[in-house]
């Protein structure tokens, strides 16, 4: 006798529409997927004790196999002085006409070391952490800020070290120096926002992380780190009348100025561009805002492909 089979009819795929209304109805949401920006605020200032031990704990290893550890956080930036100093003060000339130089020189280093080291960390932030990233849920806003936070922290161990250099060349302790504040301020949001547009064009396109030590090192050379603007721009009356106001409006050289003008007493407001705490400010808000919302927007493709 024949036995006949009977194979049940084959059932349709649930539609995606059907799937997303059962997720909805379960209170389900896609993995990784980007939250509204106020919530991605709210995330971010959730975890704010884990982005400064995570900046702490970076800062803490990045000389822990040296041999004089910590000191190092001071002595990068003083061994690049002394090697500026040596090319562009003496073999160059530059310190003519430029009062307290050396304050004025460590000054522009420690500064501008603050902005460079922040940005080429930021670039890395993503591509370089992608086990983190892969492995735990948090805003990954939270990383080119730790490393921000990091380079602000370690630009405050450098600090004590300009203060000792500057009573030491005779610069007087004065109220301007609570300037420096506001001013950090300024440039630790204008470094971060910079970051975060690094570390999203670093997530899609590593081979950014090489090249941008070369930019900014150009950048470097025309922010006055190791010159004077203003002295320069006396010198050289036959420039079109739009370069000075620009490599003024530079942010790197605004925020170099703000820290030489609070702490140096040589250095006139004169020397300043007209306006320059809006300036400050301005890029410190555009940057800011403009490369947090910038980071935000891609935030669920981190870490994939």
């Amino acid at each position: 006798m024949s036995q006949v089979l009977h194979t049940p009819p084959p059932t349709a795929a649930p539609a995606d529409d059907d799937l997303a209304a059962l997720a909805a109805r379960h209170g389900l949401s896609v993995s990784g997927a980007r939250p509204s920006l106020p919530e991605y605020v709210r995330q971010l200032w959730a975890r704010r004790h884990f982005i400064t031990a995570f900046s702490t704990a970076k800062l803490t290893a990045q000389y822990a196999q040296a041999k004089l550890g910590q000191v190092w956080q001071v002595m990068n930036p003083l061994l690049n002085a002394a090697v500026y100093f040596f090319i562009f003060g003496v073999l160059l000339g530059t310190k003519k006409g430029v009062p307290d130089y050396i304050p004025f020189l460590v000054t522009g280093v420690f500064i501008w070391t603050f902005t460079q080291s922040s940005i080429l960390a930021g670039t890395r932030a993503i591509s370089g952490n992608l086990g983190l990233v892969r492995a735990l849920h948090f805003p990954r806003a939270a990383l080119p800020l730790s490393f921000c936070l990091q380079q602000l922290q370690q630009l405050l161990f450098s600090m004590a070290a300009l203060v000792v250099i500057l009573l030491c060349f005779g610069v007087p302790v004065s109220a301007s120096w609570l300037l420096a504040m506001p001013a950090l301020i300024l440039q630790f949001t204008f470094n971060a926002g910079v970051s975060m547009v690094m570390a999203r064009m670093g997530a899609k396109t590593p081979d950014i992380a090489q090249l941008m030590p070369f930019i900014l090192r150009t950048w470097m050379y025309v922010s006055g780190v190791m010159w004077s603007i203003d002295r320069l721009a006396k010198g050289h009356h036959d420039w079109p009348s739009w370069v000075v106001p620009v490599l003024q409006a530079n942010p790197a050289a605004v925020y170099i100025d703000l820290m030489r003008y609070a702490l140096i007493d040589t250095f006139h407001s004169s020397q300043l561009p007209h306006h320059v705490w809006a300036i400050a400010a301005g890029w410190a808000l555009v940057a800011g805002v403009g490369g947090f919302i910038y980071f935000w927007k891609a935030e669920e493709t981190y870490g994939r492909g």
